[in-house]
């Protein structure tokens, strides 16, 4: 069967203590897609892709991966989700290899290139080194080895390039581009570097006091509005509005 979209979510609400984080939210990602969530803290962004890996229960909503319910699929549809929510922690005393094979236990996955995703985030060869000798790059890098790993068709990504220097920032980005290009991948991120989300997304969301407020194609910001992403996201999150495909400012 093939899908339109990856994920879809639909009247999502999230309580905590009666007071509502996520509210009345509406979510479309593309599949085979680039999805940029942008918003600014305590926007949401970390509580939506926690309900959408399972960590947290949604209030009220219905949120569907590859058209299956969250939900009633949970355990069938993580199988296919990679993720990095937060910062990725590890056996501190095994080695980056004994980790990434304790992941493929835990997902039922056999038969996979453990030294070749390692290379493929710039860990050729240091797959023997116990973690917490790691900096906090390495960290980084080794938890984006363990979210492809399983070969995922959805990967999740809470700002991913933390704790990366500018030649691994470059590195990741272009790993993420081939992971949609030649491994049939759909890459849903939020970071707070809106460069960088620039230079990778095909999708930009932007999320504004628990809710969706805007979904548009990076391609319409560079065609339509002048003054590109930066001034776009302030402009929405401050109350701005689309009229005409003009950006009003309020």
């Amino acid at each position: 069967m093939d899908y339109e979209y990856a994920v879809k979510i639909s009247g999502l609400v999230k309580t905590f203590n009666q007071k509502e984080v996520i509210r009345n939210c509406n979510m479309t990602v593309p599949k085979g897609s680039i999805y940029g969530l942008l918003g600014i803290n305590g926007a949401g962004k970390t509580t939506i892709l926690k309900i959408l890996i399972g960590l947290l229960r949604p209030t009220a909503g219905l949120i569907q991966i590859f058209c299956e319910d969250i939900q009633v699929e949970k355990k069938e549809i993580l199988k296919n989700v990679g993720s990095i929510i937060e910062t990725p922690l590890f056996y501190e005393h095994l080695s980056a290899i004994e980790n990434l094979e304790i992941h493929l236990s835990y997902m039922g996955v056999q038969n996979t290139d453990i030294q070749k995703t390692l290379g493929m985030v710039g860990l050729h060869d240091l797959g023997n080194q116990p973690v917490s000798q790691f900096s906090l790059g390495m960290r980084q890098r080794l938890g984006i080895a363990r979210a492809i790993i399983h070969h995922p068709k959805l990967l999740i990504l809470d700002e991913p390039i933390n704790g990366l220097d500018p030649v691994g920032i470059r590195e990741m980005r272009e790993l993420f581009q081939e992971l949609v290009k030649k491994h049939d991948m759909t890459i849903l991120v939020s970071s707070h570097i809106l460069s960088e989300i620039e230079q990778i997304s095909d999708v930009i969301g932007i999320i504004s006091d628990g809710s969706i407020v805007e979904e548009i194609e990076l391609a319409t910001i560079e065609k339509d509005f002048a003054d590109g992403l930066e001034e776009y996201f302030f402009n929405i999150v401050n109350g701005g509005m689309i009229q005409n495909d003009k950006l009003i400012k309020t």
